[in-house]
């Protein structure tokens, strides 16, 4: 899309009072998002009362992500059947009463078991607010418009969840005290945003003008449709086996999220029990990682579309794999906090490049009928993958992450994974090069 065509398309969709309201709806309540997945991690990473030990902190990353591959693709099911308006703000009603009761139980209890229940209960729920969200789209936005609104709206609900992060970090370096009671409050926080979001959704829209359509309602049941879905994920991964370009590309991203898994709980064991003596320097530490993290996430969506023209998509992917594994021993190894930020970096550009060349594939290598179901298949390996190397690494590192041989095991896996995947893919296909920037950057955020 020309950079005319875009501000054109961003000027047209300010103008629309549906926009703008839908977005307000997104916003408020990602930045919840942010201070409350914010004080999940704080909670877990620096707990006065304890050293939380390395399973526990596996677990809290299971609790965001695994609802995410469990409940995902059965939301549709409901999406299709009740009212949007009704989902989007019903959903942040429950996940701010969930978000109190979190806060009451860290205050009483501690990160026990009921925190992480209300926690693993509102990252279930945010699948319905999304999905939600991008079902309603179309209803507020007419259809030249809604590629610009999908990158748009994406992005700055990226944007607003990392300034709740941001608000988190700022807040306990100034007004809150790094314990548990002022990692209730952030908690709390997001509910007051939940609420708010709540009510924008509740008193912008009616109930039926975001859908879905009275005439489009399923006359099926939902166990019949849930059942479907099931046989749908099944039917996904035998198409994609069906392609092997795609199928081996997409199995060595899952592969390279277990391996990415490690290192991340290796940084976050670094920065929190290793590197600082003190938790509002290691939280500090930890929030130039993230940023970094994500420029190179979002850097990944410019640089691979002109390296897939250059090279192709299957010479990028293994580019990409073999970079991570020739500079982590030298960026690793010394265990210097900058280093590591570098390695972050090139960590989330390769991971992401990666990511665009599957998912191009996967929308030009496979009929239109099993999109959906495929990259549901796709979306489930990303998330368990990496789930399985957090817990993997929990299991083997030492309680400060410092450890020479998980990082040269790492490489050695990064490279070993390059190296069959080349073998695996000669005489194949070539991949599709990934699309223009314009179209893949709101894939990095």
């Amino acid at each position: 899309m020309p950079a005319s065509q875009f501000r054109g398309h961003l000027r047209a969709l300010g103008r629309l009072s549906g926009f703008r309201r839908l977005l307000g709806v997104r916003l408020t309540s990602q930045y919840g998002d942010g201070l409350f997945q914010a004080a999940l991690a704080v909670s877990v990473l620096f707990n006065p009362a304890q050293q939380t030990s390395s399973v526990k902190i596996a677990t809290g990353f299971a609790v965001l992500l695994v609802p995410f591959s469990v409940v995902g693709p059965y939301v549709g099911v409901f999406l299709d059947r009740w009212s949007r308006r009704d989902i989007l703000y019903l959903a942040n009603l429950v996940r701010a009463a969930l978000a109190l009761a979190a806060a009451l139980a860290l205050t009483t209890l501690g990160a026990g078991p009921l925190f992480f229940l209300c926690a693993l209960l509102i990252t279930a729920v945010n699948r319905f607010f999304l999905s939600g969200l991008s079902a309603s789209a179309p209803h507020v936005v007419p259809e030249p418009l809604l590629v610009t609104n999908n990158a748009v709206a994406s992005t700055l609900g990226t944007v607003a969840y990392s300034l709740g992060l941001g608000t988190t970090a700022v807040a306990l370096h100034t007004v809150l005290h790094t314990n548990i009671h002022g990692y209730a409050v952030l908690a709390a926080a997001g509910a007051a945003f939940y609420v708010i979001a709540s009510a924008t959704a509740r008193l912008s829209f009616a109930r039926r003008s975001l859908g879905p359509d009275v005439t489009a309602v399923r006359a099926t049941s939902i166990t019949s449709e849930i059942a479907t879905t099931a046989r749908g994920m099944v039917a996904g991964a035998r198409h994609l086996i069906g392609r092997p370009p795609v199928a081996y590309a997409m199995a060595l991203q899952a592969l390279c999220r277990t391996l990415y898994g490690v290192m991340t709980l290796a940084t976050l064991l670094l920065y929190s029990r290793y590197f600082y003596a003190s938790y509002s320097d290691a939280i500090g530490g930890l929030g130039v990682v993230v940023v970094i993290g994500s420029v190179g996430a979002i850097g990944a969506a410019f640089v691979t579309p002109y390296a897939t023209r250059r090279i192709g998509g299957r010479a990028w992917v293994f580019a990409m794999t073999l970079l991570i594994a020739v500079t982590l021993p030298p960026l690793g190894l010394p265990f210097v906090p900058l280093l590591l930020v570098a390695a972050t970096f090139i960590a989330n550009l390769s991971s992401q490049s990666i990511k665009i060349v599957v998912d191009t594939n996967v929308q030009v290598r496979c009929d239109e009928e099993f999109h959906g179901r495929v990259f549901s298949v796709e979306d489930t390996l990303f998330n368990l993958m990496f789930v399985a190397g957090l817990f993997i690494a929990a299991l083997t590192l030492p309680a400060n992450g410092h450890s020479a041989a998980t990082i040269v095991g790492v490489s050695v896996g990064y490279l070993a994974l390059a190296m069959s995947y080349a073998w695996l893919t000669r005489g194949q296909p070539p991949l599709q090069s990934a699309a223009p920037a314009d179209n893949v950057a709101s894939q990095a955020a």
